[in-house]
């Protein structure tokens, strides 16, 4: 134990004075999350929905370029031939390098995150297993960092090779470009791609439903990871002169296609069965006036049944879709989104902003706890968590009241405080730091479709 922690210590070392290790291992990842902060700036929760990918991108450069460019020189410089003098097993002193490299990827993805904090990103809503996510996810690809390592012989080829790895992973991998966005073949292809696994189980822990349904995620990285590191051990070299045993190589390789043919067998390919690409548009697109219309009604109270009859609900995006999606009433939810759901609903009760005195404002605040999963995307919470709201709503709007109250805030969605998306912990929920316009718009959508349900237009089981 103790000839490991020394040379662990040495090779924290040896890394601090390597320029290049610095680079790809500090510089390179915040270089990528200003790039992402760049991009993604004006979404209402800063870098929320991005965090998986900056964090896998941080492990793939340490993978493919930092941890093979650093052994590589130093075995070329024949660092590596003095080790092998040393009374310890070989094992030994590859632990050693690994517990280094994740040393340095540990405070990189810390000052990493760090960084995105200043930006405004919110706290991730499942800490532990954000660690949890990042530690299986380094295992996953230092692994394969090694058996780069050991397959080429000078620095060129080992940036050659990870740079083979890299980009595919960034383009078609689900890393740098969200799935949703990538044409189908891709999708199918990004299966076979271990950076997929990474993003997923570490958005997951950021700003979804925890690691509850990460589960072949983890697996398949721990799988990854085991065969990374069995073939590294097994084409281990201490000197450049010695021919690595590259048969071993298809262990490494046949575990990403076999990953990937699970995933394609299990049909996890598709990220959405169904695209809904509209904006979300003005009031007015739902509520056209008719041309000898009155006057808008000044005050909520002053609301009618003919206003409301000139909704048209139809022009709704569908509850099935990707925006504002809503649950039928008879839908039983997967019982692991469960705890999440009893979390928002219990929260409703002593809820603050969803108690203040004036109507409007605490019908906008309640609305406000349905929009941001939406906007976050948090799977198949979004879908029931509006159910959760309107079924509150009912209980603290009088029912003579509650269709005013949503007509005027449909039809008004810019009006009205934003404090309450700055007090959303208490569901589990990340505040709206960023433009809020994008909340008010879900808001709206919502408040039509609850309305819809309440004149009896739309479905109601």
């Amino acid at each position: 134990m103790t000839m490991l922690l020394q040379l662990t210590l040495l090779g924290l070392k040896l890394n601090f004075r390597n320029r290049m290790a610095i680079l790809y291992g500090y510089l390179f990842p915040l270089i990528f999350l200003v790039a992402f902060w760049a991009v993604y700036r004006s979404d209402p929760v800063p870098l929320a929905l991005h965090l998986g990918q900056f964090l896998t991108i941080t492990i793939l450069g340490s993978a493919c370029f930092g941890l093979p460019t650093t052994i590589v020189s130093e075995r070329e410089r024949g660092v590596w031939r003095r080790y092998r003098l040393l009374p310890a097993p070989g094992w030994v002193f590859l632990t050693s390098v690994l517990a280094a490299r994740a040393v340095l990827l540990v405070t990189a993805a810390l000052l990493q995150l760090a960084l995105a904090f200043v930006f405004g990103m919110p706290a991730p809503a499942h800490p532990f297993g954000l660690l949890a996510a990042f530690a299986v996810a380094s295992f996953a690809f230092l692994g394969f960092g090694l058996v780069i390592a050991m397959l080429v012989d000078n620095v060129p080829a080992a940036q050659a090779l990870g740079q083979c790895i890299f980009l595919p992973m960034l383009m078609i991998g689900g890393v740098a470009v969200q799935l949703e966005s990538l044409p189908t073949w891709a999708q199918h292809t990004s299966l076979f791609f271990p950076g997929r696994y990474a993003v997923e189980a570490l958005q997951l822990s950021a700003a979804g439903t925890g690691l509850s349904r990460a589960v072949f995620d983890f697996t398949a990285l721990l799988f990854t990871g085991a065969a990374g590191a069995i073939v590294a051990g097994a084409m281990f070299r201490w000197d450049r002169d010695f021919a690595p045993r590259r048969a071993w190589l298809l262990l490494a390789i046949g575990m990403w296609v076999a990953v990937g043919v699970v995933a394609e067998m299990h049909g996890l390919a598709s990220i959405s069965a169904v695209k809904d690409t509209r904006e979300v548009g003005n009031a007015s697109d739902y509520a056209p006036a008719p041309p000898n219309a009155k006057t808008a009604p000044p005050f909520w109270q002053d609301v009618t049944q003919a206003d409301i009859d000139v909704i048209d609900f139809k022009r709704l995006p569908p509850d099935e879709g990707v925006v504002a999606p809503l649950s039928r009433g008879d839908e039983v939810q997967d019982p692991i989104i469960q705890p999440a759901l009893d979390r928002i609903r219990d929260g409703l009760l002593g809820w603050a902003p969803g108690n203040v005195s004036d109507p409007v404002q605490r019908t906008r605040n309640v609305l406000a706890v349905a929009a941001v999963p939406d906007i976050l995307q948090m799977e198949q919470v979004e879908r029931f968590v509006p159910r959760l709201v309107f079924a509150r709503l009912q209980a603290v709007i009088p029912p003579r009241d509650l269709p005013k109250v949503l007509y005027w805030i449909a039809m008004r969605p810019d009006d009205g405080s934003d404090a309450a998306m700055n007090q959303l912990g208490t569901f589990g929920l990340p505040d709206v730091t960023g433009p809020t316009k994008p909340v008010r718009g879900r808001v709206m959508l919502y408040a039509f479709k609850l309305l819809g349900r309440l004149a009896g237009t739309l479905p109601n089981n």
